[in-house]
């Protein structure tokens, strides 16, 4: 009788962590976001989301959400397949400028990493899938915007890092993107990448606008298990954030 007590609270224990998360549909989500007033960026970014078209583009796919709301004014135009302009006329350009996924890739960013290395070709021989928290960081700078890195580690001033996150989430046209690892938030997967847009400070709980719906919804997580999940290694560093500005 003991053993299975203990074997139920053992669940009961593990159930608990693995929903240690708010979801972004819930009531408490709801209560979260209307009564704090660190969620500009929420506003900014929410109105410019794309969900990413595959499990590999989570790092081109932020970069997109927040290049549009930065770089209003230098959006590249987006693809318009030939066999649809059949019928369209002459004198009407069907596409937008708008950032994606696929043309966040220029000359510049190809320094740093071209499309096809993003996807698995092999860089001196070992094959690197996706972006890491550097590369990230100096793809950003190639699109001639400000990116601030802070790779999270034991050393790491949390306190002042918070802060400096607070402030962010209160000031418009400057934007905070993460590079975690899914599973010490009790999620599923591997290291992500997306933008963290609010904060609430009753529930000191962050809002991480997941790129990948397909995965899960967006996320209201404790700043203590946020710090968990970017104080993970990656391919050769820890992970962590950025703060992203003009």
């Amino acid at each position: 009788m003991k053993k299975i007590i203990s074997l139920t609270l053992s669940v009961f224990i593990i159930q608990a962590y693995a929903q240690s998360f708010v979801r972004f549909n819930s009531e408490r989500s709801i209560k979260r976001l209307s009564r704090t007033d660190y969620k500009v960026d929420f506003f900014s970014l929410s109105n410019l989301y794309t969900a990413q078209p595959n499990g590999v583009v989570c790092g081109p796919t932020t970069m997109s959400i927040v290049l549009n709301a930065l770089n209003k004014d230098q959006r590249p135009k987006t693809s318009f397949a030939k066999e649809l302009k059949v019928n369209i006329p002459d004198k009407w350009d069907p596409r937008f400028e708008r950032y994606t996924p696929d043309n966040i890739f220029n000359e510049n960013t190809d320094k740093v990493k071209t499309k096809s290395q993003v996807y698995g070709e092999p860089i001196d021989g070992k094959k690197d899938f996706g972006l890491q928290l550097r590369q990230l960081h100096q793809m950003f700078i190639a699109h001639e915007v400000k990116s601030e890195i802070h790779v999270v580690t034991d050393k790491t001033n949390l306190k002042k890092l918070k802060k400096e996150m607070i402030k962010n989430l209160q000031t418009p046209n400057d934007y905070i993107v993460i590079n975690y690892a899914r599973k010490p938030l009790g999620q599923k997967g591997g290291g992500h990448i997306s933008p963290l847009v609010a904060y609430d400070e009753k529930s000191d709980s962050f809002l991480i606008m997941d790129v990948n719906p397909n995965k899960d919804q967006w996320i209201w997580v404790k700043f203590e298990d946020l710090v968990k999940a970017l104080n993970t290694f990656d391919t050769i560093e820890n992970r962590g954030l950025l703060f992203i500005s003009k």
